[in-house]
């Protein structure tokens, strides 16, 4: 729960990178960003798409579930596991919405310290080992999150001009 309320914590920061009328649709997502770790949800295995269709069942706007689906690179974690052609069936955004809260999420460790991307695709390189399947597609995924980090600090400082 620590690394959740400090996601959306870190989102609600980050929100001065997008435009006003997505900040609370950026602040909802990244409050709900890992309900797909509930066991009770488990379903194929995949969090973001778990919570994704929990989400949905539930009534949530099509958008949020979208962004549950496709947090922190999950499109490419699904290449590994078989499974974009269900999380194709959330409309992938890339935008600073996207980014916005993969930044969140990317920037708090498991136990809601804020850290670097660097240091946290260490740490969860070291948790899920190489064999998992965020280890089999750590070699995709630390550019697109290092991208991603970019884009937003460069969002955040054109904010500040």
């Amino acid at each position: 729960m620590r690394h959740t309320a400090a996601v959306a914590a870190r989102a609600d920061k980050s929100a001065v990178t997008v435009a006003p009328a997505d900040r609370d649709v950026l602040v909802a997502a990244a409050w709900l960003h890992d309900i797909g770790y509930a066991e009770a949800l488990r379903d194929t295995g995949f969090h973001p798409l778990d919570g994704a269709r929990h989400l949905e069942q539930l009534g949530w706007p099509r958008r949020v579930c979208a962004l549950v689906a496709h947090h922190s690179g999950a499109r490419l974690v699904a290449g590994v596991l078989g499974l974009v052609d269900q999380l194709d069936a959330y409309p992938h955004e890339d935008d600073a919405v996207s980014d916005a809260l993969t930044y969140a999420d990317q920037t708090v460790d498991n136990k809601g310290r804020r850290v670097t991307i660097r240091v946290r695709l260490e740490d969860m390189f070291r948790r899920h080992g190489p064999d998992s399947p965020n280890g089999r597609g750590h070699h995709l995924r630390a550019p697109h999150l290092l991208a991603v980090a970019d884009r937003v600090e460069r969002r955040r400082l054109a904010r500040r001009s």
